[in-house]
């Protein structure tokens, strides 16, 4: 496919900056609204960033590293984008929807592309009761916290939390707890990508938890579900055999 007309984003680092400034004067700077695909330079976070602006436009992302980790990103080059934005290859990703009712009442909707996460916020730990489809699965969860991670997200928190790398082509969700007390042993989940997964909190004035999608933090919450939303269709492009489900298996023997 042809991918001429690129609208660029950057990282607010000077490695990032100089590298669009460097890239606009090469290819110019198309509106969003006229753009065929966005090239993010920076990092992850710059990615997710990126994908989350892209709900209601539709349009690919294809990220060139110049941050730090950059998984979802793909080597930096300067020279060729446009033939290597042609030759793409695409992963479709499809976000996590979390609605967190707060102790005050309030309820508060949020998209994730890697996890929604449940945290301690205070000195002790969290209690939760887990439901998957209406259904109680774990009456108490004593832990500094859980996390629901898609296969995008598996690599990321959820496999600094010792949960499984998940091909990005499964129809599977993570289930990982963080520092589990009680059950000790228990090391987590894999779930239905169309599961309906509840949290309710325990004791939440004297152990307060807070959640997070993706980088969006909400705090003192008593009811949180999460569901896949499968109407938001996230398209990251890599260059041919780097794509996310190389580096999803690569990540695995390393």
């Amino acid at each position: 496919m042809g991918l001429e007309k690129i609208h660029f984003v950057a990282s607010p680092v000077a490695l990032a900056e100089e590298a669009m400034a460097r890239l606009i004067l090469r290819h110019g700077q198309s509106p969003l609204g006229e753009a065929e695909v966005i090239v993010a330079l920076g990092g992850d976070g710059l990615m997710l960033q990126t994908l989350h602006g892209t709900d209601k436009n539709g349009l690919p992302v294809y990220g060139m590293n110049r941050g730090t980790v950059g998984f979802l990103m793909n080597e930096y080059a300067e020279e060729g984008l446009v033939e290597r934005l042609g030759a793409a290859e695409a992963a479709v990703i499809n976000p996590l929807r979390m609605r967190a009712t707060r102790a005050n009442g309030a309820i508060v909707e949020a998209l994730a592309i890697n996890e929604i996460s449940l945290l301690r916020a205070g000195p002790q730990a969290a209690k939760l009761r887990i439901l998957v489809d209406g259904r109680e699965r774990m009456a108490e969860l004593v832990a500094d916290g859980v996390l629901l991670a898609t296969p995008a997200g598996s690599t990321a928190y959820n496999y600094s939390a010792h949960g499984p790398i998940l091909p990005i082509g499964a129809e599977v969700l993570a289930l990982t707890p963080m520092s589990a007390f009680r059950p000790r042993r228990w090391r987590g989940a894999l779930l239905p990508k169309e599961a309906h997964v509840t949290f309710e909190v325990r004791e939440p004035e004297k152990r307060p938890v807070a959640a997070a999608a993706d980088s969006a933090e909400v705090r003192d919450v008593i009811h949180i579900v999460v569901t896949s939303e499968p109407a938001i269709a996230h398209r990251l492009l890599f260059d041919p055999g780097h794509g996310l489900e190389e580096r999803l298996i690569r990540e695995q023997f390393v």
